[in-house]
């Protein structure tokens, strides 16, 4: 069985993450697909492997013969589809939060842990866009001489909250430049020409549900469930690529030349570090790319066992929709999708 003959289904095929999940998987060679959305998304075409699927509306009859979905339509319809779809037979690979920290359900990163694939029970949980950028480098680190605690401020795009997010930027934008009252409704506050410390909502400790993901996700996907982690998440007027400053304190001290090698090494990351040459990771660097990047990388002026880094990466791609097809992709390799 080739990939071409798998049945796939692709829920949330007209959103953003959607429409990237189609163009990753005729990428990959990925070509018995259907385009899956809610009632009023259903009859549209989007393009596909040079013809066009039509979008059809979900109903339970719709994951019919199907081994894996694909899910980005948020956590109430992943609550609502995900059991449907796993009891007619498919793995559910889902982009959104409802899944992730439910015990019976594995929060994978292929290149970090594809052993926890073996324990799916029908349903794989894809992390959140930030924390998946993060645990590339984390776990280069990890593997060579542990980690003890990861402070992170995160800068992220405005395509993080969707189309409309990108859309709110760009008229925020005109409005800024034209001198008018910049508009907000996506956003807490108003994001052209400023940064928003709010993503999410708001929790009791003070922390969003946003920053409080990339502590428990991480902790999760490394396998690691005391590690210290303090996120500080922040949307910047970008339209596209979430930018991460992180510090991690180490179970030794290395120089930041074997820090670049350990990177260099790790599937997934590239490494832009020649700073003496404004070489560093920017957000135009990873529009489209799979690579996530890592640059400026230094260790600490007083603690020699505590590094600093920049990590950059597509939140469309590496954060979600090529997250999501690596899954499956792994599946498949693996013989873990049942016969058509």
């Amino acid at each position: 069985m080739g990939r071409e003959s798998v049945k796939v289904a692709v829920l949330g095929a007209t959103g953003a993450v959607g429409r990237e999940m189609l163009r990753e998987l005729e990428l990959g060679g990925w070509r018995n697909v259907r385009a899956l959305a809610s009632a009023r998304s259903a009859g549209q075409r989007l393009p596909f492997a040079g013809g066009e699927l039509v979008v059809e509306e979900v109903r339970p009859e719709s994951f019919a013969g199907v081994q894996v979905a694909l899910f980005s339509a948020g956590g109430d319809r992943s609550k609502q589809w995900a059991p449907i779809a796993k009891e007619q037979g498919a793995v559910v690979i889902d982009n959104s939060s409802a899944w992730r920290m439910d015990p019976e359900v594995p929060l994978v990163v292929p290149e970090v842990n594809p052993d926890a694939l073996a324990a799916h029970r029908g349903i794989i949980a894809n992390p959140n866009c930030s924390t998946i950028q993060m645990v590339l480098p984390l776990e280069a680190l990890r593997r060579a001489v542990g980690i003890e605690r990861v402070v992170v401020s995160t800068y992220q795009s405005a395509s993080g909250a969707g189309q409309q997010g990108v859309d709110e930027l760009r008229a925020g934008l005109r409005a800024l430049v034209a001198g008018h009252e910049v508009p907000h409704r996506t956003f807490a506050r108003p994001l052209a020409g400023d940064c928003v410390p709010h993503i999410g909502s708001f929790e009791a400790s003070g922390y969003t549900n946003e920053e409080l993901k990339m502590v428990y996700e991480t902790r999760k996907i490394l396998s690691l469930p005391a590690l210290e982690v303090s996120a500080t998440c922040v949307r910047v007027p970008v339209e596209r690529v979430h930018q991460e400053a992180v510090t991690v304190d180490l179970g030794a001290a290395i120089e930041a030349e074997e820090a670049r090698r350990l990177f260099a090494e790790m599937p997934g990351l590239e490494v832009l570090d020649v700073p003496e040459r404004n070489v560093y990771p920017m957000a135009r660097d990873a529009v489209g790319r799979h690579e996530t990047y890592v640059g400026r990388i230094r260790r600490d002026v007083t603690r020699p066992a505590t590094l600093h880094f920049w990590v950059v990466s597509d939140n469309l791609l590496k954060g979600a929709a090529w997250n999501a097809v690596q899954i499956a992709d792994a599946l498949y390799d693996q013989g873990g999708l049942r016969e058509a």
